[in-house]
């Protein structure tokens, strides 16, 4: 075969994979919108006919993993109907760790194309911006980060780009195709639509507020002016299409009648809501810290310790100070109730409770409480995990690949030459390269990795199942594209480079040991030249 014939196939191959992770996108925006409301046939219906879809694409094109993946989904969902269409935690979870996995598939190492996973956006980015080259640039930007953003150069081509499909976004130029034309195109292009479009509205020069208020009300939920940099405009265009975490909320339920329990549990199972039931409270700290509960279900009264007492216990211990508890009780005095309440707990509900009632309570509290739990361990500035907490998460997680025989790697980054960045171009420069590779690493990495910033310019990253070799691949893949970004400035445009040194859990080391050891990776990387990725090695 010549050259120009498996060039030829290489993009055959590309376009065919495409077509197969665009149904997968599918099937896991079915999975998304089901963590909102409670399961019904209709529901189930439509999971069934996206994953058969994603089934027949993958057998067609030869996608082996998409193909393995979209079997275990109709295993499950046959599971699910054999149950008489009720869920339960088990089929719940292994929906999930199969959604999960198909999050992050893609192109893999084999294929010559890079590793990509899922992006939360299956439609493209409409830009229609007046320089044909900026808005090139932007895209070709943005697809560093996973995104597709098409480009548009005339009001003619928006109109047929709508007509053919709806994008996530549209990112507009207040003077496309005229001045001020853009806002009165977009405005027309809101008012036909139920559902109207996030919309960003762009400007070289600093407009005056009449300029601002027809943005406004053309249905602009951003106006940037100046510059347009992909990462912040990627990150405002994920805020504002409130993209969804997959993963369901769980619920410890402790009630010492098995009756009750497995009343609750199936109620909750009927959402989409993972459940773990005990009737002994006494092995509630045991299974609080294997389970990890967004909250917590207790009866009032249990025979060898109440309601109230278990969640003083509970309380006792830093951990799970935050996690919801709600106590579900026969009990219909108010004062007891409030006195419940003031007793460790945050809310009460009275049996018997209807289903939706409970479901609405659970998924409010839940809600709230991961909310509170993400302003607790995140970073401010870039989203990820602070210092504190990534250290935990690498401790977790050294303790689980102990327990399950699996490798576990451990990567430190920091940018290089950053003290240059703010001194020549200032702070809040740094600031947006700083959330540019904060944003670029959650787009290129998996889900299961835990992403931190570990202070200043410094990250960390916490591999589970992943050898030290892989995750250099990885991460040395993310170095060279991470360079390719390009930052609008004065007199000339900046781009940034980082090092990495990466480490690999061995023997009976902690998570400290394994801190430490990517730690010295990392300076052997910034000594040797910077912009580079080593691996951990041993003295003999």
């Amino acid at each position: 075969m010549s050259e120009a014939e498996d060039l030829s196939h290489d993009r055959l191959k590309h376009h065919f994979a495409q077509r197969v992770i665009h149904q997968a996108r599918q099937v896991l925006e079915v999975w998304q919108r089901l963590q909102h409301s409670e399961w019904n046939g209709a529901d189930m219906a439509e999971m069934s006919e996206a994953n058969i879809r994603l089934l027949r694409y993958a057998e067609r094109f030869e996608q082996t993993e998409h193909a393995v993946l979209a079997r275990g989904v109709e295993q499950s969902l046959n599971a699910v109907l054999a149950n008489k269409g009720r869920l339960s935690s088990p089929l719940i979870s292994e929906l999930n760790q199969l959604m999960q996995r198909l999050s992050r598939t893609g192109l893999r190492h084999g294929d010559q194309f890079e590793q990509t996973f899922l992006p939360p956006l299956r439609k493209p980015v409409y830009l229609a911006l007046e320089d044909a080259e900026r808005a090139e640039r932007l895209a070709q930007q943005m697809e560093f980060f996973g995104l597709l953003a098409q480009p548009l150069n005339s009001a003619e081509a928006f109109h047929a780009a709508m007509s053919e499909r709806h994008p996530a976004a549209i990112v507009m130029e207040v003077d496309f195709s005229g001045p001020g034309a853009g806002l009165a195109l977009a405005e027309s292009v809101q008012e036909k639509l139920e559902h109207k479009l996030p919309l960003l509205f762009f400007s070289h020069e600093e407009t005056d507020t009449p300029t601002r208020l027809a943005a406004v009300r053309a249905g602009a939920q951003e106006f940037f002016t100046g510059t347009l940099d992909a990462s912040t405009l990627i990150e405002r265009i994920e805020i504002l299409t409130r993209v969804a975490q997959y993963e369901p909320f769980r619920v410890l339920v402790v009630d010492d009648s098995r009756a009750q329990a497995t009343h609750t549990e199936r109620v909750l199972n009927s959402a989409g809501i993972v459940t773990r039931t005990l009737t002994e409270p006494i092995q509630a700290l045991h299974e609080l810290s294997d389970f990890h509960p967004d909250l917590i279900i207790l009866d009032m009264y249990m025979p060898d310790c109440s309601g109230t007492e278990l969640a003083k216990v509970i309380r006792q211990h830093d951990r799970y100070v935050s996690v919801p508890i709600i106590y579900l009780s026969a009990e219909d005095d108010l004062d007891k109730q409030l006195d419940a309440m003031s007793e460790a707990g945050d809310d009460f509900l009275t049996k018997p409770i209807k289903p939706r009632h409970l479901i609405a309570t659970v998924r409010t509290r839940a809600n709230r409480a991961r909310n509170l739990q993400a302003r607790m361990v995140r970073d401010s500035l870039t989203g990820l995990y602070n210092h504190t907490y990534t250290l935990q998460l690498l401790e977790d997680a050294c303790a689980r690949s102990r327990r399950d025989g699996k490798s576990l790697a451990f990567a430190m980054l920091d940018i290089d030459h950053f003290k240059k960045v703010n001194d020549s171009y200032g702070h809040p420069m740094g600031d947006r390269v700083i959330k540019s590779l904060a944003l670029f690493l959650k787009q290129r990495l998996r889900k299961t990795d835990y992403i931190g910033r570990y202070g200043g310019e410094e990250f960390a990253v916490v591999l589970p199942d992943t050898d030290a070799a892989t995750a250099a691949k990885v991460l040395d893949d993310i170095r060279r594209r991470f360079a390719e970004i390009h930052y609008p400035a004065q007199p000339l445009d900046l781009s940034c480079t980082f090092s990495c040194g990466i480490a690999q859990l061995e023997g009976g080391i902690d998570g400290a040991t394994l801190s430490k050891r990517a730690d010295e990776a990392l300076y052997v990387a910034k000594h040797g030249g910077r912009n580079r990725v080593e691996q951990f090695a041993s003295t003999p």
